[in-house]
């Protein structure tokens, strides 16, 4: 009997089932379709069309349509559970296989907010793939708010947004009230954080959290006041700009305003009153395997941010 070969299988088809569990778990971390093929960098059109060719595949529907937003069917959150631990554990056999060879290889995600990511975070990205040429750092840079999605690791200030992330400190910081010297020869500089009520307060609308309540204070006495203002901004570099000008009084991040004071252009107001800690962290999500190229780059950020925000390179 005349024997054939069996047909070659191609990459595409060799590394297809990895391929759906990564676009997969892309979709059931976003929060709409739109975002998903953001994130992937493709057409909705395209998504969709994928999405449901995996769907066919399986037999089952993963995502109820017609939500407004994102969500998984039963059979869609358990796929995209056990996704996450096959995704984990190949990331943790390629890391093993690559420790090998002793040098950090692959690809590590960062996740950085707009002022803080431009301005520190992505010199010192630069600095550590240049030590790392195996190493492709890929860091995105977002003025919205934490959520999850498909990160290595999250560098984010203040506390975490969720309990279940796994933190470390990369440097310590605070937010302090500060206005130019010409807003203060205007106005008068507030003796208590009271007066604060009626000054021009520039408020930077971030997060989802209240952003006009102004928090002083420890964790011993902790007080707050509630501010107002004709100027506000989701852009933090915008709200100093303000602050910059004199037309107002701010609450920013000492990493942002230090060299601002430094050189007098602004002025720390209610000096005498201290204010909540908000420091860098390091945000790891779950508790599943940390390749050894992101604990190196995480080690490098603490290593260097610090000495970076005291001005000291």
């Amino acid at each position: 009997m005349e024997s054939h070969p069996r047909p070659a299988r191609g990459p595409v088809a060799a590394f297809a089932p990895e391929a759906d569990l990564h676009f997969f778990s892309v979709v059931a971390s976003s929060e709409t379709l739109t975002a998903a093929s953001r994130e992937l960098g493709c057409s909705l059109p395209v998504v969709s069309k994928r999405l449901g060719a995996l769907e066919r595949r399986l037999g089952v529907r993963l995502v109820q349509r017609g939500a407004r937003r994102l969500t998984l069917t039963s059979e869609g959150a358990l796929y995209a559970a056990r996704v996450t631990d096959i995704l984990d554990q190949v990331r943790a056999l390629e890391d093993t296989v690559s420790d090998r060879t002793g040098e950090l290889r692959g690809t590590v995600v960062v996740e950085a907010t707009l002022g803080l990511g431009r301005a520190h975070i992505a010199p010192l990205l630069g600095e550590f793939a240049a030590a790392h040429p195996g190493v492709h750092v890929r860091m995105q840079s977002s003025a919205l708010p934490l959520r999850r999605r498909d990160f290595d690791v999250a560098v984010h200030v203040g506390a975490p947004p969720d309990s279940t992330l796994r933190m470390r400190r990369l440097a310590r910081n605070r937010r302090v009230p500060c206005a130019a010297p010409s807003y203060l020869a205007a106005h008068g500089a507030p003796e208590r954080i009271e007066d604060l009520a009626t000054h021009n307060c520039l408020v930077l609308r971030e997060k989802e959290s209240d952003f006009a309540l102004w928090r002083f204070g420890d964790e011993d006495g902790p007080r707050h006041v509630r501010v107002h203002g004709n100027l506000s901004s989701n852009d933090g570099d915008v709200v100093t700009g303000w602050a910059l000008e004199g037309r107002g009084v701010i609450m920013r991040s000492q990493w942002q305003v230090r060299p601002h004071l430094d050189r007098g252009e602004l002025v720390h107001v209610l000096p005498h009153v201290p204010t909540p800690a908000a420091d860098i962290h390091a945000l790891l999500e779950g508790e599943g395997h940390v390749p050894r190229r992101v604990e190196a780059l995480i080690d490098h950020l603490a290593r260097r941010l610090p000495a970076r925000l005291r001005g000291a390179g």
